[in-house]
């Protein structure tokens, strides 16, 4: 290692433990490092400039999403991918594929093996034949029948240390509770000669998840050490999931604490040193404030974030007709450099959570967005307040069946395709690399009966898929999933096309019309320009862009990068007629 990078990650270890235990931790991360190049001389680092272009997508995935019997799922999702999206999608994230005890994969019991029940590291490897791989790295929290967990119930070191105990008469009034579940959790600690102590561990999520203890130094070389295995097993991208959480300070809110983000900085010092090819996202579901925290300076932090606010603003625009919520949002966005971008998503394994458009809606709008998706036989998840109070944190709703029309019922299924689309195109238009859910891309309703089943309200958008059932009705073109997938592909098509739709590309808001939102798209070398003009309501529109409002647009020749079709501008304006929920996305000639 070079001194200045050996500096910055003393530094680091420093802040987070003190002089003595910061430079001890010092000298095992030094080890840790140079076993694994040791290990790992194939991983050749590449440059981290030009990262992300246009053609980088995401899609989201369960590693069992699709299935066939007497196959192993992984095996089975791999050559599906292969064949329905690889020349569309770029990166595949498979959702915790690991032995979990709980909540579908994020209760992780071994961090280095594959669940027997989706496969092997064969599995993972034969996907990253044809796609980047993007991996989670679960450690705020881990299985309470983890060998971790069992070790520190044995009182066995290192693991007495890897968890927070607290004492059940602590103050934690302060602590912001994401969950309504208790933040102690009770267990029996072995204290030598047959006997046990009854120990409070801090439980964020549930008395399943036990939260891991990063005070502990010990604990941070290991999380290290096992982020560097996900690099070595092909991971290009890393989930740091409920990351904002981390780290424990009574006294405080204990989420987005100084350490916590300097804990991220050093994982990014890490990579940077040994595999600058791979980066980090951090998944924050909190205020759009706090949430682009975590891009740092731009260089020291996160690559990529979530944007949380998009998923519950676009239901919004949908459900109001109405664009200039998320038209001025959306010109607020900015980043701290060309090492960053967004992490554009609308629908996820979870639901559209409504903390992040806290401050940018209404009350009263939120409540209206609630009535709705009830309205539409949704669920709405809540959170207690101190008061006793209950306020809505999440909708737990198919993003499709959450476009739909309360009361509204028989409708034709290119008409809902259509509009579904159309909040789709908005997502991918958006500067940043779009994440599209598995269930978004194939056209999938929400799937109650699994909320019966479960008990859980999330589990309505994460029904699992017969393989057979689910070509069948691709292959079908009148069907609903045909539709909703050949249009994404037409969609995901044209944005690899253009340079304009690069991450690092100009993007400009164009305040045309309220029920019409519409982007100016500029190419990073600013020579490739596109006008995308999506109209959100079910009525026609006639509109005139002024292309002086779009820097270098003076062409008068523009086509449709979607149906191909010509338009023409006469000094200056391009006057344009958009049908109800119709997309374009006019590239200079």
């Amino acid at each position: 290692m070079k001194t200045n990078r050996q500096d910055r990650l003393l530094q680091d270890l420093r802040f987070l433990y003190g002089e003595e235990e910061g430079r001890l931790a010092f000298e095992k991360l030094c080890r840790l490092l140079d076993d694994f190049q040791d290990e790992n001389p194939a991983i050749a680092p590449l440059a981290s400039s030009g990262r992300f272009d246009e053609t980088d997508s995401v899609l989201i995935t369960y590693g069992d999403m699709v299935q066939t019997r007497g196959e192993a799922p992984l095996s089975t999702l791999a050559e599906f991918l292969k064949l329905q999206i690889s020349d569309v999608i770029s990166t595949i994230h498979i959702l915790p594929f690991f032995p979990y005890s709980s909540d579908d994969g994020f209760s992780i019991i071994d961090y280095r093996q594959v669940d027997p029940n989706l496969g092997s590291w064969d599995d993972i490897s034969l996907i990253s034949k044809q796609f980047k791989l993007m991996f989670d790295a679960v450690i705020n929290h881990i299985s309470a029948e983890s060998d971790w967990f069992k070790g520190f119930l044995a009182n066995e070191d290192p693991y007495r240390n890897f968890f927070t105990v607290v004492e059940p008469t602590t103050d934690l009034s302060s602590v912001f509770r994401p969950r309504t579940t208790p933040l102690l959790t009770p267990v029996l600690q072995a204290a030598g000669n047959g006997r046990s102590l009854e120990r409070s561990v801090w439980t964020t999520f549930s008395a399943d998840q036990i939260d891991l203890n990063f005070a502990n130094p010990d604990l941070l070389l290991s999380v290290l050490e096992i982020l560097l295995f996900y690099v070595a097993k092909g991971a290009q991208f890393i989930r740091l999931d409920a990351i904002a959480f981390i780290w424990k300070e009574i006294g405080t809110s204990c989420i987005h604490l100084p350490q916590t983000h300097r804990i991220i900085q050093l994982m990014r010092k890490v990579l940077d040193l040994l595999a600058p090819n791979v980066a980090l996202i951090t998944e924050t579901n909190v205020p759009h404030q706090d949430n682009i925290s975590y891009f740092g300076d731009g260089t020291n932090e996160a690559q990529m974030i979530y944007n949380f606010s998009l998923p519950p603003l676009t239901l919004h625009t949908f459900q109001s007709g109405n664009t200039e919520h998320l038209s001025r949002w959306a010109e607020s966005l900015s980043l701290p450099g060309n090492q960053t971008t967004y992490f554009n998503f609308l629908a996820s394994h979870d639901g559209i959570g409504l903390t992040p458009v806290r401050g940018i809606l209404s009350e009263g709008e939120i409540d209206h967005m609630v009535d709705d998706v009830e309205a539409l036989g949704g669920l709405v998840s809540y959170r207690v307040q101190a008061d006793g109070s209950r306020t809505p944190y999440e909708l737990n709703i198919n993003y499709l069946d959450a476009l739909a029309r309360p009361g509204i019922s028989g409708e034709n299924p290119s008409f809902v395709a259509k509009r579904f689309l159309a909040s789709q195109a908005i997502m991918l238009a958006l500067r940043g690399v779009p994440g599209i859910y598995f269930h978004s891309l194939f056209g999938s309703r929400g799937w109650l009966e699994g909320v019966t089943v479960t008990g859980r309200a999330r589990t309505v958008n994460r029904e699992k898929l017969d393989l057979v059932e689910l070509e069948s009705a691709l292959s079908e073109p009148d069907h609903l999933r045909h539709q909703v997938f050949t249009g994404c592909r037409r969609l995901l098509t044209a944005r690899r096309s253009s340079p304009a739709f690069h991450p690092n590309g100009e993007q400009i808001v164009l305040f045309c019309h309220k029920a019409i939102f519409a982007l100016g798209r500029i190419s990073p070398d600013e020579q490739v320009r596109v006008i995308c003009l999506h109209n959100v309501t079910f009525q026609e529109h006639q509109i005139t862009i002024d292309l002086n409002s779009i820097p270098g647009a003076t062409g008068s020749d523009w086509v449709d990068l979607l149906n191909k079709r010509n338009f023409f501008a006469s000094n200056g304006q391009l006057p344009l007629k958009l049908e109800p929920f119709e997309v374009l996305w006019l590239q200079n000639g």
